[in-house]
């Protein structure tokens, strides 16, 4: 059970924290339906990278110490919206509370963000010198991508 959890917090950071994760081909077995966050797998950036089993390790590694440190970030805010979910809409207590979560989620948002930036560098850091060159061809990759898919006219069924 614990499996899943980790794999998916794993596939989870690896999009949050690199454009490189969408710039993996997509799985043919993938229905056309599923969100494409589904249809990437870690091991398809590791393979396009050609990441040896330690490198593959270390950033397994971080990316648990990295959700490890945000999981009291996490609880603090999930007892906040509770908190603010509980309150009556037009009291005091509601308006503290709708006052404590805004601040919450804007510290923890700036906290992510930084925490997303110190992972990136220090993947990137695990990296060869061909690695990164790779890397920065993929991301150029997915960039044309992403400019060819809004220039594109929207297509309607």
């Amino acid at each position: 059970m614990r499996k899943p959890m980790i794999r998916s917090t794993l596939l989870a950071a690896m999009l949050a924290c690199s454009p490189l994760a969408f710039a993996a081909p997509q799985a043919a077995s993938a229905p056309a339906t599923a969100p494409q966050a589904q249809q990437r797998q870690p091991n398809d950036l590791f393979s396009q990278l050609g990441l040896t089993d330690a490198q593959r390790s270390s950033v397994r590694q971080l990316m648990q110490q990295n959700f490890q440190q945000a999981r009291p970030e996490i609880q603090s805010l999930r007892q906040k919206r509770m908190a603010f979910d509980n309150a009556t809409p037009g009291t005091s207590q509601f308006q503290s509370a709708a006052n404590d979560l805004a601040q919450a989620e804007s510290t923890a948002a700036h906290a992510q963000v930084l925490r997303q930036a110190d992972l990136r560098t220090k993947v990137y850091n695990l990296l060869t010198s061909e690695q990164r060159t790779k890397l920065a061809s993929l991301i150029q990759q997915r960039q044309q991508e992403m400019q060819q898919r809004a220039a594109a006219p929207a297509t309607t069924h």
